[in-house]
């Protein structure tokens, strides 16, 4: 059934360092799943149809200041950031997706670990709009997706992940991860839980 607006659109980590050709995570995988599994499109439409219903969308990025001084050293997933130069906050890196057209009062949170509410204002937005569903959209499914999803779990939030809204770096680590997801959140789509105006999920 659709969603009740005490839902929130959740997009993660749908950046130019991740999901652009230029990005510098764009030859590990993530650009090819992204395009074959149409993800931005799907995302785009989950927005339109999330400000149709009046469902807030809030939107997450990746990203450390040009020192790396939040970057974790013993983190074999972000400490490579530095490496490279990757992931700074305020450049083009870590703009959302051109294709994904963030409107006049949405949100943006930043975040320096995997997952979205470790140390950021994200639990504290969604209960200032009354939410109890967050409906999960990005990259990657087997790490922020599912990160995502276990920690508002945690926090007694509804969780609902878009499947054809999500990706990973291979299929099989998505399909693998929507078999651990399929546990603690309910397995959706677009459709599904966004239909059109007029439609019944």
């Amino acid at each position: 059934m659709a969603m009740p607006n005490k839902s929130a659109l959740l997009v993660l980590d749908l950046i130019n360092e991740i999901v652009h050709p230029r990005g510098k995570y764009a030859n590990e995988g993530y650009l090819a799943q992204v395009i074959a599994r149409r993800v931005l499109e799907n995302t785009a439409l989950a927005i339109d149809r999330a400000r149709i219903a009046g469902i807030p969308v809030i939107y997450v990025v990746v990203g450390f200041s040009e020192t790396y001084a939040e970057c974790p050293k013993n983190s074999p997933v972000l400490s490579i950031a530095k490496q490279d130069q990757r992931l700074i906050l305020g450049t083009w890196a870590t703009q959302i997706h051109d294709s994904l057209k963030v409107a006049k009062g949405e949100q943006i949170v930043s975040k320096n670990r995997v997952s979205p509410f470790f140390q950021t204002n994200l639990d504290l937005l969604l209960r200032t709009h009354s939410v109890d569903t967050v409906l999960l959209t990005g990259v990657s499914t087997e790490f922020v997706i599912l990160a995502t999803a276990m920690s508002a779990h945690d926090l007694d939030y509804n969780v609902v992940v878009l499947e054809d809204a999500t990706s990973s770096s291979n299929d099989e680590r998505h399909r693998a991860a929507l078999t651990i997801l399929g546990r603690i959140a309910k397995i959706s789509s677009v459709g599904q839980a966004l239909p059109a105006s007029g439609e019944e999920a």
